[in-house]
């Protein structure tokens, strides 16, 4: 997940060695879902899909071969370091809430924690239905931390409470650069106000568990200087918490990952 930073940058920049280990986790968190959640509508050989703010190669890698030689998949991203050319898919530098689409006619578009961190987002979304071909698919997955805003929702000592002082003002952070900390709720509406038909929605919130732990590790390790810099926390804070995280017994949450999709309705 990446947030924008008052300098139109990013304040989880891609170039950073932790955004590796961050794609990691997240795909191990999330993909199973994602996954789940395409084979549902239908993915098959010769399907054309584009792949929003790909980052890693896990998803893009994982269409590719459900598409088969006769299929397409584009996988875009403002920031292309961390997918390999030549993968069955292709890799194009894209930013979707300032380019109009790479191409029309998708039977499938998905994007996972993209449109939260986009200024643009009315822009993207639209940019998104329209390169839907008539039937395909739009497939949103957008975190909802407002739904959930502790990263220990069981806080019963000292370590989950400096947990929890680190997770909000990492979103102090997120929210005042423009991220929208409860978007995650809004996809249903905003794909039937699009006016994409069979809208539908679920959520998945992992609460523990190794790949929860090292997205921690890696997005506090990230943000690290700017948590510092604001004021926000310590270097003693930061050094605890990371410690307390090495130790393998802290539960430590996601935010609520809401996923909607709809179809682009037939021309009449």
């Amino acid at each position: 997940m990446r947030g924008v930073t008052d300098d139109g940058g990013y304040l989880l920049d891609n170039r950073q060695a932790e955004a590796g280990q961050r794609f990691d986790a997240l795909a191990a968190l999330f993909d199973a879902a994602t996954f789940r959640h395409v084979e549902a509508l239908g993915i098959a050989p010769g399907w054309r899909c584009w792949e929003v703010g790909a980052g890693g190669p896990s998803v893009p890698s994982w269409l590719a071969a459900r598409v088969g030689p006769a299929g397409e998949v584009l996988a875009t991203d403002i920031d292309v370091s961390w997918m390999p050319a030549g993968a069955g898919y292709t890799v194009r530098r894209h930013d979707v809430g300032a380019e109009p689409p790479p191409s029309t006619g998708f039977d499938l578009v998905h994007a996972r924690l993209v449109l939260v961190h986009v200024p643009q987002r009315a822009e993207a979304l639209a940019a998104m239905v329209s390169a839907l071909r008539p039937g395909g698919w739009l497939l949103l997955e957008e975190a909802d931390p407002a739904l959930q805003p502790l990263a220990c929702p069981d806080e019963h000592g000292p370590a989950q409470r400096l947990a929890n002082k680190l997770k909000h003002a990492f979103r102090a952070l997120m929210a005042e650069r423009g991220v929208d900390l409860a978007y995650g709720r809004t996809l249903p509406r905003l794909l039937r106000e699009a006016g994409l038909a069979d809208v539908e929605a679920d959520a998945s919130f992992p609460i523990t568990g190794p790949a929860c732990v090292r997205l921690e590790e890696a997005t506090v390790r990230q943000i690290r200087d700017r948590l510092l810099a604001a004021g926000l926390a310590t270097a003693g804070e930061i050094d605890e918490h990371l410690a307390n995280l090495a130790t393998g017994t802290l539960d430590v949450a996601t935010s609520p990952m809401v996923s909607a999709w709809g179809r682009r309705q037939h021309q009449t």
